[in-house]
């Protein structure tokens, strides 16, 4: 069995860098928990897609993200906004609705944008952003910058044509982008066994278009990251794309609207995931026995993800709501800032 501790991507995994990882996390899954908490209790609307289960892919890619790089992810990337960078208070004045949220409270959970971050958003049909991924490894490549595009898509995405079309161009162009399938098994309530007639491994298809593909779990955060590590780099240093699958489970439905979740699958297999592979204390445990940390370091981390989920929630209530004037604001960039462009025609058409 090979020690992935030993692989060249972890030889130069600080201490710092592998517990930052937790904390990251951490704070995915205290900002979704308190997110579904004030949803429940009606003081957001629209939807809410949860991560809660897969935080270990979103952490783990962030920890291997240069300074060219950028992600991109589907409907399930708040967890990917905050590992890159977005701040918790950012996210739930979105969520809420708020001119203090990342989109200025006009696009909810779907808007999760940190553009300083290179982080790209999220997006809420399935594949429609794996073009956009391609879109950044082209520009990449056309400016000569080593960078990588990270694209997050999910079970549900890899049937859709526009992610073929995106693989088709990512290996005819030798693109740098690694398109990462989050394979939680049941996409929007359909299981991958009903849903895909090729079944063995959906980054298998990547063969079709001569791109490389791998497989691996979420559950050792070393195999993940050399794995991942492997793939940013062929696309940095060689100019070619990867397809690599990595199967997860998420803990809630498609979303919390989900009302059939208990259906399609057993509560029981719910619970025996959580008991048995749930990622985040599976690294925990690891760091443990590293003495990395101890209960009472990862009580204290927990502890002040609570406290910065509460305190994003006091920002996302005391910050006013969009105005109706803000309707037709960051809609056009020549509008918003006045240039030459917007004197001409009508932008706009009201009553």
């Amino acid at each position: 069995m090979e020690d992935w501790r030993q692989h060249p991507v972890n030889l130069g995994f600080s201490a710092e860098a592998k517990v930052e990882v937790l904390r990251t996390m951490v704070r995915i899954r205290r900002l979704e928990q308190t997110a579904l908490l004030y949803y429940s209790a009606g003081k957001m609307g629209g939807w809410l897609i949860l991560s809660v289960g897969q935080e270990s892919i979103a952490a783990t890619a962030r920890s291997l993200i240069g300074p060219a790089d950028h992600t991109i992810s589907g409907p399930r990337g708040m967890g990917h906004a905050i590992a890159a960078g977005m701040e918790m208070r950012a996210g739930m004045a979105e969520l809420f609705g708020k001119l203090g949220g990342c989109s200025k409270g006009k696009g909810g959970a779907f808007s999760f944008y940190a553009p300083k971050h290179r982080h790209w958003g999220c997006h809420a049909i399935a594949a429609t952003h794996t073009p956009l991924a391609a879109g950044f490894a082209f520009a990449l490549k056309q400016r000569g910058e080593q960078g990588c595009a990270l694209c997050f898509l999910g079970d549900g995405s890899v049937n859709q044509g526009v992610y073929h079309e995106s693989l088709n161009l990512a290996g005819l162009f030798g693109l740098p982008v690694v398109y990462v399938i989050e394979n939680n098994g049941y996409a929007m309530g359909t299981s991958v066994s009903r849903s895909s007639r090729f079944k063995e491994c959906l980054a298998r298809r990547a063969e079709t278009y001569d791109i490389a593909w791998d497989k691996t779990g979420d559950g050792d955060l070393y195999e993940l990251r050399a794995r991942l590590g492997v793939a940013m780099e062929r696309a940095k240093k060689e100019c070619r794309p990867t397809v690599i699958e990595i199967p997860t489970y998420r803990y809630y439905g498609f979303s919390v609207a989900d009302a059939n979740h208990k259906k399609y699958r057993s509560p029981e297999e719910v619970e025996w995931m959580k008991a048995n592979r749930d990622p985040l204390r599976r690294w925990k445990e690891t760091l443990m026995e590293e003495g990395l940390i101890d209960e009472a370091t990862f009580a204290e981390m927990n502890e002040a993800a609570k406290a910065e989920a509460k305190a994003a929630v006091g920002y996302a209530e005391n910050s006013p709501p969009p105005g109706v004037n803000d309707i037709v604001q960051d809609v056009y960039w020549e509008s918003d800032h006045g240039t030459e462009a917007s004197k001409i025609g009508r932008h706009f058409f009201g009553e």
